[in-house]
């Protein structure tokens, strides 16, 4: 019985054994075959990929952010002045709907001043006991309005191209602030040789190095409300600032909670270390001794 059972084992064992070596050689020239395509493959779409990124990308300069860094927080002035740059500017044809009036009390607004703002656009509502929808003033609960209804209406009227809502363009986009910033700034006249289009604009730092957006910034474009010279770079910094502020309204919370866990886990170590030195250090160097 038991020796039977053996023997039948061993023999489905070494039958299993047979066909994988045999499915083994058969595998063998087709991956022999196989594997110089694959890598030639590999190889051409890599020195396709690199030779693109290298001549059509110009990678922008890196800038001094000051909410850059593990200590670092961002300047409630800066992001004051990147919301005004924002709102009379890029507000007539990019969106913020992932920002309420409500973000902004206390980060670079008193919560007077965000009522105040909230009040002045005309919201949407309903419907009401009718079945109407009606317009009432804003609230602090209301999002940021978008200047569009629909994507339709925002590419009629930017002869087909569609405006990026702005919440999350800081990390939809490699190094956000550097590339905005050079973005805003880095409008010039195309090379010697490349005729200019009607409809779009030469910028060395946009994918394809031709935008539909015009220059949108100019010296004295907006007028500061703290006096600060509303020069074209300074606009730029100002709304980089703003638009990564969006992006991560809560960083500086989050940031400041990561230091109060690194103070507390700190002192916890301390702790441990000394009682695991006072309480188990006389235990593990005891002296045992066996008695017969």
């Amino acid at each position: 019985g038991r020796e039977s059972e053996r023997c039948a084992s061993q023999a489905m064992a070494g039958s299993r054994a047979a066909m994988a070596y045999r499915l083994a050689q058969r595998l063998r020239p087709t991956q022999s075959l196989l594997a110089p395509a694959v890598a030639a493959g590999a190889a051409v779409a890599y020195a396709t990929a690199s030779n693109v990124s290298a001549s059509d990308v110009v990678h922008p300069p890196k800038q001094p952010w000051d909410f850059q860094g593990f200590m670092s927080s961002y300047d409630a002035a800066s992001v004051r002045r990147g919301h005004q740059v924002y709102t009379q500017v890029c507000a007539s044809c990019h969106g913020l709907a992932r920002i309420a009036y409500r973000n902004l009390v206390d980060v670079c607004y008193s919560e007077e001043e965000v009522k105040a703002m909230a009040e002045d656009t005309d919201v949407i509502d309903g419907p009401n006991d009718e079945g109407e929808m009606f317009e009432r003033p804003g609230k602090l609960s209301d999002y940021l309005p978008s200047p569009y209804p629909n994507e339709e209406a925002a590419r009629y009227a930017n002869n087909g191209a569609y405006p990026p809502d702005l919440s999350l363009i800081m990390k939809a986009r490699h190094n956000g602030p550097d590339y905005v910033f050079a973005l805003l700034v880095g409008y010039k006249d195309p090379p010697a040789g490349i005729a200019a289009r009607e409809t779009q604009y030469y910028n060395p730092y946009f994918p394809g190095a031709w935008i539909g957006m015009p220059p949108p910034l100019n010296d004295g474009a907006v007028e500061y409300d703290d006096g600060t010279p509303a020069t074209a770079t300074q606009m730029a910094k100002d709304v980089c600032t703003f638009l990564t502020w969006a992006a991560e309204p809560e960083a500086d919370e989050r940031k400041l909670m990561g230091v109060k866990w690194m103070i507390t886990l700190t002192v916890l170590f301390g702790f441990t270390w000394y009682y695991k030195r006072v309480r188990w250090a006389p235990i593990k160097t005891r002296r045992l001794e066996l008695y017969q």
